[in-house]
């Protein structure tokens, strides 16, 4: 439980520095050079442990040879956030940060539901009470929006959200089976998942090199369907620490769940009180609206993890 609250307090910071990057940006181009990133500074760890595993002093840290199959498993991994990340930081560029996060930690519902049904994961009635406590306070979020005129069920970028979130929940469900069946040990699994990011993202960026960017010819639709000129890409340092955030708040969570004791719903539920932090900052450095109704919402999300912690 420790590891899974470090690993919101960095996911929080990671879902800020991610609004700061794509906020009036290239998605593509943002996506690209933060998973760039990510594969530059695990590339030296990669090779090391190639050339010499023996004299990196933790052993945690040394990446492991893996088989061409083995492989493959990692890269799916790769395709499968890919997915889930270019949609989220689609539909994060339009929906304000209070708004986006707490449909993004909604994941655990889902979560729930596969862990349940395929994993035989069965937890006690106090915890499934603290997860629909939670579940609770993130459906509270979609009457808040109202009132910032987002409808749920007709923004294009709820949508777009909605559907990164599925594809996220499915993410973490085969994080547990490449970690406890697969046994991928977390340094190894993150090291070449970061590195195969890299060619998954360059499609997307090479099409709005091509097509997308302003200059080219071509417009684009924003999240109300609007038409407008294709969105220019800004070097931001924020993009700097997308990256590294994400890769120790992962690093943290996977650790987590290498516990045969881990239960994958609720360290994803866990994990998810990163939206405190984004409330926090969506209010005070972005001037969101609504900032005491959003505030409710989170405190009974806090509620339903105190259960879960309590009893977990």
């Amino acid at each position: 439980i420790l590891l899974s609250l470090i690993s919101a307090v960095l996911l929080g910071l990671y879902d800020i520095a991610k609004k700061l990057s794509v906020r009036d940006n290239a998605v593509p181009m943002v996506l690209l050079m933060s998973v760039s990133i990510a594969a530059c500074l695990y590339a030296p760890v990669i090779v090391w442990s190639s050339l010499a595993p023996e004299s990196i002093a933790w052993s945690s840290f040394v990446v492991k040879p893996l088989s061409w199959p083995r492989h493959g498993l990692l890269f799916c991994k790769s395709v499968l956030v890919g997915a889930s990340w270019t949609l989220a930081y689609s539909a994060l560029k339009h929906l304000p940060l209070s708004i986006a996060v707490p449909i993004r930690a909604t994941s655990p519902f889902w979560t729930i539901a596969i862990a349940t049904l395929f994993f035989g994961e069965r937890p006690t009635w106090i915890q499934w009470t603290g997860m629909a406590v939670v579940l609770f306070g993130f459906w509270r979020f979609t009457l808040v929006g109202r009132r910032e005129g987002i409808r749920f069920t007709r923004d294009r970028s709820v949508g777009l959200m909605m559907i990164a979130t599925l594809l996220g929940s499915c993410s973490a469900i085969y994080d547990k089976w490449l970690l406890q069946i697969a046994d991928f040990d977390p340094v190894t699994m993150q090291a070449w998942f970061s590195v195969y990011l890299v060619p998954v993202m360059i499609p997307l960026a090479w099409r709005w090199h091509r097509y997308d960017r302003p200059g080219k010819g071509r417009l684009a639709s924003d999240s109300a369907g609007v038409v407008s000129p294709g969105q220019a890409f800004h070097w931001r340092l924020s993009i700097l620490a997308v990256s590294p955030l994400l890769l120790i708040a992962d690093w943290f969570y996977f650790v987590a769940l290498t516990d045969e004791q881990a239960m994958v719903s609720i360290v994803s539920v866990i994990r998810r009180t990163s939206v405190v932090i984004a409330l926090a900052f969506g209010a005070h450095a972005l001037s969101e609206a609504n900032f005491r109704a959003k505030a409710v919402c989170v405190g009974v999300i806090l509620g339903g993890v105190v259960l879960l912690t309590w009893h977990g």
